[in-house]
């Protein structure tokens, strides 16, 4: 039996071409806003390494950020159905990007590194080998073409 497919739209316009346009590469601004039925707007750029605006999202951040929310999400779910209380996550995730001669380039690597609080010891262990689960279910780690490894820390709450 096939599974479902699932189908996303989005609408990204580009909002910095002031009065000259992309005249050279100087003349125009990397804004752009992407917008989804019912979410708020999304506002991006390039990154500030290509003429982008540091305080938007750009295309590598959103990237990272994709996949460290699929394997929180995974791993959430994976914990309420397999006996282990998360109190708190964070995840501080880090990509590699390399540029190449002719200005193109691909990320090299993800390293997500979550800290996750658990409601009590006994649940440390199992809590650590649900990592592997939800990286191995996560949709969008298994789209890219490059390595993404997890570093997780497992705390347990105070008292």
């Amino acid at each position: 039996m096939a599974g479902k497919t699932h189908r996303y739209e989005c609408r990204t316009e580009w909002t910095g071409a002031g009065e000259r346009g992309t005249v050279d590469y100087r003349s125009y601004d990397r804004a752009h806003v992407s917008r989804a039925a019912g979410r708020p707007d999304l506002p991006g750029s390039a990154d500030p390494a290509f003429r982008g605006d540091a305080s938007r999202w750009n295309p590598e951040l959103l990237l990272l950020a994709s996949l460290s929310q699929c394997h929180l999400l995974w791993y959430l779910h994976l914990c309420a159905t397999g006996g282990v209380t998360v109190l708190d996550y964070r995840d501080d995730a880090v990509g590699t990007m390399a540029e190449d001669s002719d200005g193109g380039g691909r990320f090299t690597g993800v390293e997500l590194r979550p800290v996750v609080t658990v409601a009590a010891a006994e649940m440390a262990g199992r809590a650590r080998e649900l990592h592997r689960a939800a990286h191995a279910k996560c949709f969008i780690a298994a789209s890219v073409n490059f390595p993404v490894t997890h570093s997780p820390r497992i705390e347990v709450a105070a008292g």
